[in-house]
């Protein structure tokens, strides 16, 4: 039997003033204990729809229900069992990391020990114990953001909402805060939902993703699945002179070829995008070997969550 979802959004709708169509029939669902990437270009209403669950704005029409609340007649009951990162920070500058923990835990009715374990539990598993007591104005980029996210955290939430979380850190700082909020996820039982501009940490992150534009879901589903559901690869075939010198020759002889969708040439190498690429690639090689052009090397290459976004947004 399938459990209902922990988090469902049907039919959603916002329209802004000025006939502005943030969200234009959004649906998707979200599992316990899951994580749930949103991507899509600029203005595609990500931002606008963690609002709405979060209860910063109304939904003109559609249903949201977050644990089972309705986030427009219960939002006090979502209030309780959410966390929220929003992509400008909230911590408080002129105080210390231990100081924005204790604050934050106050305001959702934490007290005493229960609140001050909370608050070491945390500073110990975001790597800021040594600079618990340090003003957050000294921090830099990547302990700002591990602070916005224990902020998050610090009531112990069934689902967390992060938008746009890793924007602006660096590589290592940014897989440092994604280790720690998949350990939080896990220990914690947290379901989290987050939108994002890197495409590579939604493809090793998100049990599922939806991608929108225009307000709607126009792809969901695994990251695998929807790269499987493609049906193309890349294929590299490295040359041992210059392609462009016989570009024309190239692209006239592969193009007899029918699982061939795309020729590019880049100085020695050409690159194919195919379907069934590894009998692609076997008649390549032989029709170029055909034309006296002579392969040393060929590589397949699986598609990626930037083929899929790209095929579905053209962006």
């Amino acid at each position: 039997m399938k459990l209902d979802p922990f988090i469902k959004v049907e039919n959603l709708k916002k329209t802004y003033r000025g006939n502005i169509q943030a969200i234009d029939g959004l649906s998707f669902d979200v599992d316990k204990g899951s994580i749930f990437g949103l991507i899509g270009p600029n203005g595609a209403g990500k931002s606008t729809t963690l609002k709405i669950l979060t209860t910063l704005t109304k939904a003109d029409s559609g249903v949201v229900r977050i644990g089972g609340y309705d986030v427009n007649t219960e939002p006090h009951r979502v209030r309780k069992i959410i966390g929220c990162v929003s992509q400008n920070s909230s911590v408080f500058l002129d105080g210390t990391a231990r100081e924005n923990l204790m604050l934050q835990g106050e305001l959702y009715g934490m007290r005493g020990r229960e609140l001050k374990t909370r608050v070491d539990e945390l500073l110990s598993n975001f790597g800021l114990n040594e600079a618990s007591d340090r003003i957050a104005a000294t921090y830099s980029g990547g302990m700002l953001r591990k602070l916005d996210v224990a902020l998050g955290l610090i009531h112990r939430p069934q689902i967390l909402i992060l938008d746009e979380p890793a924007t602006g850190l660096d590589p290592e700082a940014r897989s440092s805060l994604w280790e720690i909020i998949l350990c939080m996820s896990k220990q914690e039982n947290v379901t989290v939902v987050f939108t994002t501009h890197y495409l590579e940490e939604v493809d090793r992150l998100a049990d599922k993703l939806a991608i929108v534009n225009a307000g709607k879901v126009i792809a969901e589903g695994t990251p695998a699945s929807l790269k499987e559901a493609l049906n193309e690869n890349m294929i590299h075939i490295s040359l041992d002179r210059a392609a462009e010198l016989q570009a024309e020759i190239i692209e006239n002889a592969l193009s007899t070829l029918r699982n061939i969708f795309k020729v590019e040439i880049d100085g020695n190498t050409i690159k194919l995008r195919v379907a069934d690429a590894s009998a692609t690639l076997v008649d390549a090689l032989q029709i170029l070997t055909a034309h006296q052009i002579h392969a040393v090397n060929a590589s397949v290459i699986p598609p990626t969550i930037d083929d899929v976004y790209l095929k579905y947004t053209k962006k």
